[in-house]
């Protein structure tokens, strides 16, 4: 590799850390995973109300944003239009997201507050407590989520597409923090680190998953060697995928994961039980509005209980782990669009289409067991991997079900991994849009390791420690970043007209005229 970015103290520093963290996870796992445990306790105990009063005040923020008169702003020039079509957006924003994550919760999460409600005067797996699971299950897979993604998009694909500046965190916050050279290669580095292990996180629970997958499909041990092999197949097929650029490997992953998810959701919707299916998503969407405030900012001061650390605040510290990657992707692929119709497209569509998966993989799973006596409640809480063929053994062609759920997490984590290995090199080279191919080399080394480090220190537990810990320094930018947007959103003369508008879409119609006609 060339010696310059090594010169570069962001990738230098950030890469170190994470390789030191891998060294380390490797030869002294139970330590490593005492350590991440502890510290994940003393995180949650102590700051679990500030994850929730920063992600409700971001999805705030961005709703007066995109209805205020700043909402007309394109993220690129004036004249500028998106660079892909609504569909291939939408799919590459899904891919990137948390597909992975929502494969292995649709099921998982509904069934295990079925089983384990969220309030102790709610009787476990009763009519109320799966209600209750379905209400809670969107609201952790609804706006929230993907507004902390939107905050960090839009101030990046602000500065980079219509000031022209490069795509980095530390550049978003220079309103607020200056240009010290010390200081934004330190919020850059948070901010790298932060992303590895939040990704590292979810390349570790769809490796779970798939493991779980082969043992119920095929009968084959999820064990850690197993769990190991699927790691190095993943690995592979990432960083195959990531040779051929942004818009081949991604863009068409992106579009084959969110075909192939609707596919299997229309199937699986129609050989259900379709009307219950309905019935739990409108009411389900009802419970979800009418007690989002009281969701949003619930905490247990008052009484012993560990549910909102465990589920509420987990969701969040892994989100804003992800955020920097997921940020700056979103960002990059959604040049050309107004800021109203990013946040729109980006805080209403993919949870949509999230609690739409929830009612219909959970829906069918709460059916079974309250309706037809199955047992999928306790398989998940006996092995969470388990919960979506658990659900598919409920149902005619299960195996055909199960392997194409298989698929879809495979895809999803090349496609996560794929678009993480570009975002790093990225923020790991000053910002450039086209990244050399050995620096995603190394970052796509670096996750793999740290995942199976963390997967072989304690599984799930030691995923989740990492990412909530991982997560803390940078929710503090998040607040930082929604400060200098706004102080840059004044900054910006709004002199754009309809009729300029009306002028420019002219323009460009007759360019692809002429270019049809040539």
């Amino acid at each position: 590799m060339d010696k310059k970015y090594w010169k570069n103290p962001v990738f230098s520093v950030s890469a170190a850390i994470i390789f030191i963290l891998a060294v380390i996870g490797t030869i002294r796992n139970e330590q490593f995973g005492a350590v991440a445990d502890r510290l994940y306790g003393f995180m949650t105990a102590n700051f679990g109300w500030f994850y929730l009063l920063t992600v409700f005040l971001i999805i705030v923020f961005l709703l007066a944003l995109a209805i205020s008169k700043y909402g007309a702003i394109r993220i690129g020039r004036d004249h500028e239009r998106p660079d892909y079509p609504f569909f291939t957006w939408i799919g590459m924003l899904f891919s990137a997201g948390f597909g992975v994550g929502l494969v292995f919760y649709g099921v998982a999460e509904p069934m295990s507050h079925y089983f384990v409600p969220p309030s102790d005067d709610i009787a476990p797996q009763s009519p109320e407590a799966a209600r209750v699971a379905m209400g809670y299950s969107f609201f952790h897979w609804g706006i929230s989520q993907w507004a902390i993604f939107a905050i960090v998009g839009l101030v990046i694909g602000f500065l980079q597409f219509r000031k022209r500046k490069d795509g980095l965190i530390s550049t978003a916050l220079e309103p607020l923090v200056g240009k010290n050279l010390k200081v934004k290669g330190t919020i850059d580095s948070l901010a790298v680190i932060a992303t590895v292990m939040g990704v590292a996180t979810s390349l570790g629970l769809g490796i779970l998953q798939m493991g779980g997958g082969l043992e119920a499909v095929f009968d084959i041990k999820n064990t850690i060697f197993i769990q190991l092999i699927i790691a190095v197949v993943v690995f592979v097929a990432y960083m195959s995928s990531a040779t051929t650029g942004l818009n081949k490997g991604i863009k068409f992953l992106g579009n084959f994961n969110l075909a192939l998810a609707i596919g299997l959701l229309i199937v699986i919707f129609a050989l259900g039980p379709t009307a219950f299916i309905m019935e739990t998503f409108t009411l389900g969407l009802g419970d979800y509005i009418t007690n989002f405030i009281q969701y949003s900012l619930r905490l247990q001061p008052y009484q012993e209980g560990t549910w909102v650390l465990d589920w509420t605040i987990f969701y969040w510290a892994w989100t804003i782990s992800w955020s920097p990657f997921v940020g700056a992707f979103v960002a990059r692929i959604s040049k050309g669009r107004t800021i109203r119709e990013y946040v729109a497209g980006v805080m209403i569509i993919p949870p949509l289409f999230a609690c739409a998966w929830v009612a219909v993989l959970g829906g069918t799973a709460l059916y079974s067991d309250l309706k037809n006596g199955t047992n999928i409640a306790e398989a998940v809480n006996a092995d969470v991997t388990s919960a979506i063929f658990a659900t598919f053994d409920t149902m005619p062609l299960s195996t055909l079900w199960s392997v194409l759920a298989i698929l879809l997490i495979f895809t999803f984590l090349v496609t996560s991994a794929d678009s993480a290995t570009y975002i790093l090199a990225s923020m790991t080279t000053k910002g450039s849009l086209f990244p050399p191919l050995a620096v995603k080399m190394v970052w796509g080394v670096l996750m793999s390791a740290i995942s199976v480090v963390l997967l072989y220190a304690g599984g799930l537990d030691a995923l989740q420690s990492a990412s909530l810990v991982s997560s803390l320094p940078f929710t503090i930018l998040l607040l930082l970043l929604m400060i200098s947007m706004f102080k840059l959103l004044k900054r910006e003369p709004i002199t754009i007209r309809p009729s300029e508008v009306r002028h420019f879409e002219r323009v460009e119609k007759e360019a692809k005229k002429q270019k049809r006609k040539r």
